[in-house]
């Protein structure tokens, strides 16, 4: 496959040039061009560049706002609200976080919901700002219906990820970003641009059967990791951050969306927890504790959940990205808004 070597920076302004030729105003354009660079930058290939693809497409069909001024409102102690306006997620995100931060200092613990948002963006990227201020984050967004319960065959939850994030000092945090699909709904996509077929129990066919075809997945259901275990935490996602934040189900924003091929719409819950307030003078004492954890992780040879995103990080940084050129030539047409 012929790739297209790209510098960091030539990466953002591509993808700013491309969103802001399609309409975005800047400071919108300005948040996804970074997310989706950091997104390649960290190894992410799913929640990169090639998202631009399907963000400008959603524009294209009217199902998300290029410009819209988030609303943040302080609705109680420890909670704000974002209301993104019909917007992607990442203006209210960045603008609601100081108070988030601010509220978790003084509570011990926050929450921030993000609501009336279209969402494509890896939630570590929502997590990590949390812990380089020393926090622990935790967030979770339901997506559209395409993976069936434990049990089912018929699309009802999202892909719900949930990412949470421990904070280490000077050393990289802990983080994880998982679906609770067995893969992320863009794993699948990319394998269908490739021509590749998919592992086993990543989804099923509009039948219910069993299906390595990536094409038949997409056509019929995904499903969820781990059998009733994951599909136990998508339910409390779709819970989390639809129905207890008055946002929208995945099913419901399948709903809206009828039929025009949107990225998903509804909202986002993100939890902010201050370590210091809840352990005071014994905090250091605690946080070290942590530290012996992770040591006898690795000590066993396990990696820790990160590291290779911090690893491709260093090398995108030093190296630039490697993208495909048939993508690369995708993106490049939509600046000239093919």
């Amino acid at each position: 496959m012929t790739t297209v070597n790209i510098a960091l920076n030539d990466a953002y302004n591509l993808a700013f040039e491309v969103l802001r030729s399609n309409g975005f105003s800047q400071p919108h354009a300005d948040a996804i061009a970074r997310n989706v660079t950091a997104g390649e930058r960290d190894g992410c290939a799913s929640h990169g560049l090639w998202r631009l693809l399907g963000i400008v497409e959603t524009l294209r069909k009217g199902k998300v706002s290029a410009d819209a001024e988030p609303v943040i409102v302080d609705q109680a102690p420890a909670i704000v609200k974002a209301d993104a306006q019909g917007a992607y997620s990442l203006c209210a995100y960045e603008q609601a976080l100081p108070l988030l931060i601010e509220k978790a200092r003084h509570c011990g613990i926050a929450a921030l919901a993000i609501n009336h948002c279209v969402h494509f963006s890896a939630l570590f990227a929502d997590v990590e700002p949390l812990t380089d201020v020393g926090l622990v984050g935790y967030a979770c967004t339901p997506s559209h219906a395409w993976v069936a319960p434990a049990g089912g065959t018929q699309p009802l939850f999202g892909t719900n990820p949930i990412a949470f994030g421990w904070p280490r000092g000077d050393k990289h945090p802990f983080i994880f970003d998982m679906a609770t699909s067995a893969a992320a709904r863009g794993e699948i996509q990319l394998h269908q641009r490739a021509g590749k077929s998919i592992p086993q129990g990543w989804g099923i066919d509009s039948d219910g059967q069993p299906t390595t075809d990536p094409q038949a997945v997409l056509d019929g259901a995904m499903l969820t990791f781990g059998g009733h275990k994951g599909s136990a935490l998508a339910a409390m996602v779709e819970l989390f951050a639809g129905p207890l934040i008055g946002d929208m189900t995945s099913a419901e924003s399948l709903a809206w969306d009828n039929g025009a091929g949107g990225l998903p719409y509804g909202g986002e819950l993100i939890l902010a927890l201050d370590p210091q307030r809840f352990l005071g003078a014994e905090a250091a004492e605690h946080l070290t504790r942590a530290e012996t954890l992770f040591g006898g992780m690795q000590a066993q040879g396990a990696r820790l959940p990160g590291e290779r995103r911090y690893l491709a990080r260093v090398q995108s940084e030093e190296q630039g990205l490697e993208v495909s050129r048939s993508l690369y030539d995708e993106i490049c047409a939509l600046a000239e808004g093919v």
